[in-house]
C-alpha cells in the first residue's frame, strides 16, 4: 500500500486525509497550524515538519492550499516537495491554482522525474466530507491513470482534461459559472422579497423549473435563513475570479459579466464579509435594495 502525504489540512485537505486513512493508506500530514495535524495523528496519521519531509516519506503527495504563491512555495521553495520527492512519485495539487503556475510546477518537477497533476476540486466542504467531489485533472495521462485509484477515494466525477494546466483552466471556468449563479440567485430572491413574495415559495418554484441549479439546491435554503457559514470563503473565490480574468486576457477572451460580478464580490469583502461563504455576495444585493431575504 502506498504512503500518501497531505499538505494543507483546511476544509478540503482534512477530509481528503481522512479518506486516505479510511482507505487503509499510510498517511503523512503537514499543516501550518497544528490543530488539524493533532486531530489526524490521533486518527492514525504521521506528522511531518516540512513539505520536504512529507515528500521524502511518500509516493504520492496531495496538496490543498489557498493560492498560487503558496502552492509554488510548497512545491518548489526551500524545504519544498521538489527537494524531498524521489523519482517516480506523484504530486496531486487539489488547490485552485493559476494555470501558468501549475504548468511551471509541472515542468520543474518533471526535470526531477516527478509527475505533477493539477487536480482542483468542486463540491465544497460537504462534497469533500462525503467523498463525492468533482475532480478535473491536468497533467501526464499515464500519471493520471496511476493516480485514479487515489482520486476515487474522495471524488465521484473524475475527468482527465489534458496537459498540465488543463485542470486549473476547467476549475476557473467552473468558478465563473458558480459566481454568476450566486449573483443571479440574489437578484431573483431580493426582487421577490422586496415585492412581498414568500422566499420559501420562491425557492420551491426556482428549484422546480428552469432556474434550478446546483448552487440554488445547496445554498438556497441557507440564504433565506441568512446562514453564510463558509463552505467556500468569499475571499478565495475572489482570488479564483482574478485568476480567471488574467487567464482570459491571455487568450483574448472578454469576460464581461465575470468582471462585474468580481467587483460585486470585492464590494462584499469591503463590507467585512470576506470570510463568509461565497454566496454572501447576495447580501450586497440586499444592502443595495434595502431589504432582507428571510423566511416568513
Amino acid at each position: 500500500m502506498e504512503t500518501i502525504g497531505v499538505i494543507g489540512l483546511g476544509k478540503m485537505g482534512k477530509p481528503i486525509a481522512r479518506h486516505m486513512l479510511n482507505a487503509g493508506y499510510r498517511v503523512v500530514v503537514h499543516n501550518r497550524s497544528q490543530g488539524p495535524v493533532e486531530e489526524l495523528v490521533a486518527a492514525g496519521a504521521a506528522r511531518a515538519s516540512t513539505p520536504r519531509e512529507v515528500a521524502s516519506r511518500c509516493n504520492v503527495v496531495i496538496t490543498s492550499l489557498p493560492d498560487a504563491p503558496t502552492v509554488e512555495a510548497v512545491c518548489l521553495g526551500s524545504n519544498g516537495i521538489r527537494d524531498g520527492a524521489t523519482e517516480g512519485s506523484i504530486l496531486i495539487d487539489t488547490s485552485t491554482n493559476h494555470p501558468e503556475t501549475s504548468r511551471r510546477i509541472a515542468s520543474s518537477l518533471r526535470e526531477c522525474g516527478i509527475d505533477a497533476l493539477d487536480a482542483p476540486v468542486s463540491g465544497g466542504e460537504p462534497g469533500a466530507i462525503a467523498g463525492t467531489l468533482s475532480i478535473m485533472v491536468g497533467g501526464d495521462e499515464d500519471a493520471f491513470q496511476r493516480a485514479t485509484p487515489i482520486l476515487e477515494k474522495f471524488g465521484r466525477t473524475i475527468t482527465y482534461m489534458g496537459p498540465p494546466g488543463s485542470g486549473q483552466l476547467t476549475k476557473l471556468a467552473n468558478q465563473i459559472i458558480v459566481a454568476l449563479n450566486y449573483a443571479a440567485m440574489g437578484e431573483g430572491l431580493v426582487l421577490g422579497a422586496k415585492a412581498g413574495l414568500d422566499p420559501e415559495k420562491l425557492l420551491r418554484v426556482f428549484l422546480g423549473g428552469q432556474a434550478q441549479s446546483r448552487c440554488l439546491e445547496l445554498k438556497g435554503e441557507k440564504v433565506i435563513n441568512g446562514n453564510y457559514e463558509p463552505g467556500g470563503r468569499l475571499t478565495l473565490h475572489i482570488k479564483d475570479l482574478q485568476y480567471a480574468l488574467e487567464t482570459a486576457k491571455s487568450y483574448g477572451v472578454p469576460l464581461l459579466f465575470t468582471s462585474l460580478v468580481q467587483q460585486c464580490f470585492e464590494a462584499t469583502k469591503a463590507a467585512g464579509r470576506g470570510d463568509w461563504d461565497h454566496s454572501a455576495v447576495i447580501t450586497l444585493l440586499e444592502d443595495l435594495a434595502g431589504t432582507k431575504i428571510r423566511k416568513r
